[in-house]
């Protein structure tokens, strides 16, 4: 079975910090792209940040030089560092674990969400 769990997640004030993690079971982790994704209400889902299997790291526009995916195979964790904290950040948080090949998707996977406020 194929389980992602976030947590971390919680209530902050804007400027402040929270870091994020997704623990994996279930999937070779180190090969997968890990990413975290969030969806505020009313609006669609959204990339925040990936890393591939060789460190190699995308982001959005909008959170770019304040937040940080890494990733510890050894640990089957993905982390996102959240710094400089936004209102426009909250929204529910979602890891997701994915594998692909030329012909298509080989595996995808998501977590159950964990909730970002942040507000003052």
């Amino acid at each position: 079975q194929v389980q992602l769990v976030e947590s971390g997640g919680g209530l902050v004030q804007p400027g402040g910090s929270l870091r994020l993690s997704c623990a994996a079971s279930g999937i070779l982790f180190r090969i997968y792209t890990m990413g975290w994704y969030r969806q505020a209400p009313g609006k669609q889902r959204e990339l925040v940040a990936n890393i591939t299997n060789d460190g190699t790291t995308n982001f959005a526009d909008s959170v770019k030089g304040r937040f940080t995916i890494s990733r510890d195979n050894a640990k089957n964790t993905v982390y996102l560092q959240m710094n400089s904290l936004k209102p426009e950040d909250t929204a529910a948080y979602y890891c997701n674990a994915n594998l692909g090949s030329p012909r298509g998707v080989i595996g995808d996977y998501w977590g159950q969400g964990t909730q970002v406020t942040v507000s003052s």
